[in-house]
């Protein structure tokens, strides 16, 4: 063998040996260049060392994803780090679905902009013609901090709709000529604050939620923008979370009326870290529901999920949860009953 060849050998040898692990260069320490091509050793320890970092490769792309063996019910689902800005997990996160009650987060955002928390919401009888009944009572006051914390928790679309109607009078008083409704004033509100959010796949036609007829939805929006929402929620107005982790609470109206609100995820008080929660459900959105939880130490992932079914959400949303939990701390959590 020529000097030229023994020079490129050893180049070869020598590569080799940075990428397979030390064994190779504990072997060129021991043999000159020139025994290179009678060592038998040499050979064998590569050999054998780049078996073993095939092998090494392939055990690492062994660990499947956990995400990867969900079945999930859900048309549309987004899982986003906010600690860490970054998608977790997403499959048709940008299709523009039926909000129903989720819809309910931009209006207590938009409320929150223009009433003050202890401004004075009358429930009139056009808001007890909402669909659904929830104990509010015809010229019922409420502080609007506290009928916002049942209508969150309670899913309320009577609640809603009073806030809405008050929020738009106030701002009526700056428009006064406008022609439309005092709620069609909160709504055109709740779309420029979707705009102004960026949220591009998300428009509001009232402020519950609820279907207008048996082809049009209350609000559209993807999975993808809920959860932008919700983070945005959670560092401008976390207020606004905190009944929606209770499973029950007990709130008195300024009429001195007591009501017990019930939250429509009744499986919240199992979900540890629970940050904030809202369900949604009608015909023709399914079952929704958007959370944020806490994986620790201050660590707030958003799980969205939407178009599922009524109970599919709850079923679909545990799922991501330990998906969630072993993708970022390697624990598997034990499944639910």
């Amino acid at each position: 063998m020529n000097r030229v060849m023994q020079i490129q050998l050893f180049l070869f040898v020598l590569i080799l040996g940075f990428l397979t692990g030390p064994h190779v260069m504990q072997a060129l320490q021991k043999t000159d260049t020139g025994d290179m091509r009678s060592s038998p050793y040499a050979a064998r320890v590569i050999s054998s060392n780049v078996a073993d970092g095939a092998m090494s490769t392939a055990q690492g792309s062994e660990k499947e994803d956990p995400y990867t063996k969900l079945n999930l019910q859900a048309k549309s689902v987004y899982v986003w780090d906010i600690a860490e800005h970054r998608k977790l997990y997403g499959f048709h996160e940008e299709t523009q679905l039926p909000l129903a009650s989720v819809t309910k987060m931009m209006m207590a955002i938009v409320a929150s902009d223009i009433l003050p928390r202890d401004a004075t919401v009358t429930v009139t009888p056009d808001d007890l013609q909402e669909e659904g009944d929830s104990g509010l009572l015809a010229e019922e006051k409420w502080k609007f901090s506290d009928l916002l914390r049942f209508t969150l928790i309670e899913s309320s679309n009577d609640g809603a709709s009073a806030i809405a109607r008050a929020a738009g009078m106030r701002l009526r008083q700056q428009t006064t000529k406008s022609t439309i409704t005092d709620k069609q004033l909160f709504i055109q509100k709740m779309n420029e604050k979707a705009r102004i959010m960026d949220l591009e796949h998300t428009y509001y036609n009232n402020e519950s939620g609820l279907d207008i007829g048996t082809t049009t939805s209350g609000g559209y929006g993807s999975t993808r923008d809920m959860a932008m929402l919700f983070e945005y929620i959670l560092k401008k107005h976390p207020e606004i979370f905190t009944p929606t982790t209770h499973t029950v609470l007990d709130l008195r109206s300024e009429s001195n009326i007591l009501h017990r609100a019930v939250n429509t995820n009744d499986g919240v008080e199992h979900i540890t870290g629970i940050i904030a929660s809202k369900t949604g459900y009608t015909d023709l959105a399914g079952g929704n529901l958007v959370i944020i939880l806490d994986i620790g130490p201050d660590h707030p992932i958003v799980i969205a999920a939407l178009g599922s079914t009524e109970k599919g959400r709850f079923t679909d949303v545990r799922a991501l949860i330990g998906a969630t939990v072993e993708k970022i701390t390697g624990e598997v959590l034990p499944r639910s009953k």
